[in-house]
């Protein structure tokens, strides 16, 4: 197939669009950010990269703590909002109809309506030019009891996540594997037993 080529652009897609939310219980604010994501297993750590003209970044840069909150499709049209106003202006977490929860490690709180959230540390920032990025450690994860089964076993998929791809929201689709399987062995199939 031919390819075309343009000049470099953020075309990485689909990525999650999370809700970031910083400051204290009392003093709260909510944005939200596509550039994120996992970059380290042992420690835990992840990424979000943010402009410094936003008002949630000197909150960020002061306190050295967020919580990444996933998204569902049912929150589309409040993400959107947190994205395009500002908490300088306007009280998001009351204007969307969010609550706040206590984090369990840290003071930024977590957004109840997230079916998980990452409660992170800032280890470092980056400065990179239009945005910087907030290198932080994973502290606490917390996660909606409905998602967690019998076993133990996390079933997030059932959340209705979504994710962001070149400025449009689209919620996740179906199933398609599993991590590993296109090289998991099939079972054995059981011989049945001839008649006699």
């Amino acid at each position: 197939m031919a390819k075309v080529t343009w000049k470099p652009g953020t075309l990485m897609a689909p990525l999650p669009a999370v809700l970031v939310s910083c400051g204290t219980m009392e003093k709260a604010n909510v944005f939200t950010v596509a550039w994120t994501g996992i970059i380290n297993t042992h420690p835990t750590m992840v990424y979000i990269s943010v402009r410094p003209s936003r008002h949630s970044y000197e909150i960020i840069r002061r306190s050295g703590e967020f919580v990444i909150n996933l998204t569902t499709s049912a929150m589309a049209h409040s993400v959107d909002f947190c994205g395009v106003r500002s908490g300088s202006k306007v009280d998001k977490i009351e204007k969307c109809g969010f609550h706040k929860e206590k984090s369990s490690k840290i003071e930024a709180p977590v957004i109840s309506e997230s079916p998980l959230s990452l409660e992170c540390k800032v280890t470092e920032i980056k400065h990179l030019g239009t945005h910087d990025m907030f290198i932080a450690e994973v502290v606490a994860v917390d996660i909606e009891e409905r998602y967690i089964d019998s076993k133990g076993k996390l079933n997030l998929q059932q959340a209705g996540l979504m994710a962001y791809s070149h400025g449009e929201y689209f919620s996740l689709g179906r199933k398609l594997g599993e991590f590993g399987y296109s090289v998991r062995k099939k079972p054995a199939k059981k011989k049945t037993p001839p008649k006699k």
